[in-house]
């Protein structure tokens, strides 16, 4: 169930495009975040923004590495598995990733722009992709009741290093 967020000020753009068959195929922005740092152990809370004008400081999104593997197949790069939870209400401010992202929706509903592009609203089981050095306006939890998560996968330079690069507003 979508919630009706527009009473929070908050535009549904980009719906039609998931109702008209791309089913989260379309990229949208991703999330802005602290570097990672700690090995795959770590938790990586996001930091939280002002949504808006007059808006009240957000819960922050978390992130748990879940797993890095160097690619044998391409030298110099790895593949890492990430957890990104969003409690209600959560934001994320702009960011960009330091590789390629495929994000999965496993539950809630989850608002997300990139640069760009209009902002769109994905249900779980929807999916996008991030190209490398593509800047993530925002993504937020679309409900101010229930959490969302959402399975992140990189594909980057070896190292297992930081998975967002927080930019300035």
């Amino acid at each position: 169930m979508i919630e009706d967020v527009s009473s929070r000020g908050l535009a549904l753009v980009g719906v039609a495009a998931i109702a008209g068959g791309l089913l989260g195929m379309a990229a949208v922005p991703s999330n802005r975040a602290t570097t990672m740092t700690g090995g795959m152990d770590a938790h990586v809370h996001m930091m939280g923004a002002d949504a808006g004008e007059g808006a009240t400081a957000r819960p922050t999104t978390t992130v748990k590495p879940l797993s890095c593997e160097k690619l044998p197949n391409v030298p110099g790069h790895s593949i890492t598995t990430a957890l990104v939870e969003f409690p209600p209400n959560a934001y994320t401010p702009r960011h960009r990733h330091p590789g390629s992202v495929t994000a999965f929706v496993i539950k809630g509903t989850l608002r997300s722009q990139m640069e760009g592009g209009p902002a769109v609203i994905y249900t779980q089981g929807q999916t996008w992709f991030e190209a490398p050095g593509a800047i993530h306006s925002f993504a937020e939890n679309a409900s101010a009741i229930e959490p969302a998560e959402l399975l992140a996968i990189f594909v980057a330079e070896d190292d297992c290093g930081p998975l967002t690069i927080p930019l300035p507003n």
